[in-house]
């Protein structure tokens, strides 16, 4: 008879029978995620990759264990260990039907996601950084009114050609991303929240960039884990200083500018509830990951909500009423005026 091993970056079957001390090869330590990247405390290799991530070898070698132990954190001090007495953790995780009774009933309003920028992807951006001016050379008929400037850090808005008289004051450099600092390469300004380097006024004086934004169809997918939910976009060098990514307990609002003014847009109502405060979003050059921490461990059904799939269900099926009644009326149309011909014909014999 097989058992099941539930030692950590194990999960194989043995034998109990011929279960030797270097059987196992598995982590004693605990899973960090930090800065993008993933990895246990137990060792030190590290990756960005979720997948790379499940795959890393274990560390230690033992006897294959078939008891799921819960995992209990050690107390830091005597008011820990006396409120542990009182209150016992309850390590039993919640079915999909449980979570999904217990949903919030009043909704906090969305709050910004904190995007960490891997090594990779600033030097992908500093690469990319070209010397020519922006907006030269645009074609204003192809610019709709309202369009936001393009260049970074200016927040003009296009109302027509007199918009072009104005000056743009924008980041002709590079977004910087080093150890938790954040600047531009033009002028070098650092500092450590994300809000303040958004907000940080452009260092140059040239014309808007009006480039209009494309709608991006981009593969994304969504895996998880007891306790965490990671929702992957693909595309190719996504840009920090246009991407935001807004959560509350049950929904999620993406807005993710990639290489070539393509955009990604997503909103959705989630399956279960989430911890804002702990979630993140991870940008790399080839994709992004938004890492939705559970606010109970437990497995999802799926990622939306059913009312969320049903509402995009209706509004399909609406659009495409729309499309057969105009085809419909274009018919009768057409056919209205070949009766008022053949009217007229009868009418001139």
């Amino acid at each position: 008879m097989s058992l099941l091993c539930y030692n950590k970056g194990c999960g194989q079957h043995f034998d109990p029978n011929t279960n030797l001390p270097d059987s196992c090869r598995y982590h004693p330590g605990v899973p960090i995620f930090h800065d993008a990247l993933k990895g246990w405390s137990c060792c030190r290799k590290r990756t960005v990759d979720f997948s790379e991530f499940l795959n890393i070898k274990g560390c230690t070698v033992g006897p294959h264990c078939a008891e799921k132990l819960p995992e209990v954190p050690q107390p830091e001090g005597p008011a820990t260990s006396s409120l542990q007495e009182q209150k016992p953790l309850n390590t039993i995780p919640k079915s999909a039907e449980t979570l999904l009774r217990e949903r919030p009933k009043s909704e906090m309003p969305p709050k910004l996601l904190p995007l960490l920028i891997s090594q990779a992807l600033g030097v992908a951006l500093e690469q990319k950084e070209l010397d020519q001016e922006p907006g030269a050379g645009l074609d204003n008929s192809l610019i709709w009114t309202g369009s936001s400037c393009q260049n970074p850090g200016c927040d003009a808005v296009y109302q027509g050609p007199e918009s072009d008289a104005t000056p743009c004051t924008y980041h002709p450099g590079a977004p910087r991303f080093h150890e938790g600092m954040k600047s531009w390469s033009c002028c070098g300004i650092q500092t450590l929240d994300f809000g303040a380097f958004l907000a940080q006024p452009g260092c140059r004086v040239g014309r808007h960039d009006w480039a209009k934004q494309l709608p991006a169809s981009c593969r994304h997918d969504w895996h998880q884990t007891d306790s965490l939910v990671v929702l992957t976009v693909y595309g190719q060098i996504p840009l920090p200083a246009f991407n935001w990514v807004k959560a509350s307990q049950t929904e999620l609002h993406v807005h993710i500018v990639f290489d070539g003014n393509r955009v990604f847009q997503a909103q959705m109502k989630l399956w279960g509830v989430i911890n804002v405060e702990q979630s993140s979003v991870s940008l790399m050059p080839s994709r992004v990951e938004i890492s939705l921490v559970k606010a109970d461990p437990g497995s999802w059904a799926q990622l939306e909500h059913p009312d969320s799939l049903a509402e995009k269900a209706r509004a399909g099926v609406l659009l495409e009423m729309d499309e057969e009644e105009s085809e419909d009326s274009d018919d009768d149309l057409s056919w209205t005026e070949e009766e008022d011909e053949d009217e007229e014909e009868a009418m001139g014999e």
